[in-house]
């Protein structure tokens, strides 16, 4: 794989990755809601104004440009399994940044991912 054809794939990766951790702090910030009727424009207003969440969904649309870009040159047998490194990435981010748990059963299934996408990117 070329290093452009890698480096496409990671920033996507990495991207959806940030966005997830983005969306869970927006939710973090915004605190616990009922589904309900009566939420559902109070909730959306701060879902739609709260900066983590808008920024996320900033990450996911470039996330899309850059994947397409990807997948262009990629073989999607290969690229797709890739995106499960930001699983790897966000156990990661989790602990440092949002302070979850992190244990050693995390860790064997973040070296199961890692020795899967290996093994895939050498196919």
């Amino acid at each position: 794989m070329s290093l452009l054809n890698f480096s496409l794939i990671f920033i996507g990766v990495m991207l959806n990755a940030a966005a997830q951790i983005l969306m869970k702090a927006g939710t973090n910030a915004i605190g616990h809601f009922e589904f309900s009727m009566a939420n559902v424009m109070p909730i959306g207003w701060k879902l739609a104004t709260e900066w983590h969440i808008v920024t996320a969904l900033f990450c996911y649309g470039i996330s899309v440009v850059v994947w397409i870009l990807a997948l262009s040159r990629v073989p999607v047998s290969i690229a797709f399994p890739m995106l499960s490194m930001a699983y790897v990435v966000n156990a990661v981010a989790a602990k440092y940044l949002l302070g979850e748990d992190f244990n050693v059963t995390k860790l064997v299934g973040m070296g199961v991912i890692i020795i899967g996408v290996i093994i895939i990117s050498r196919a």
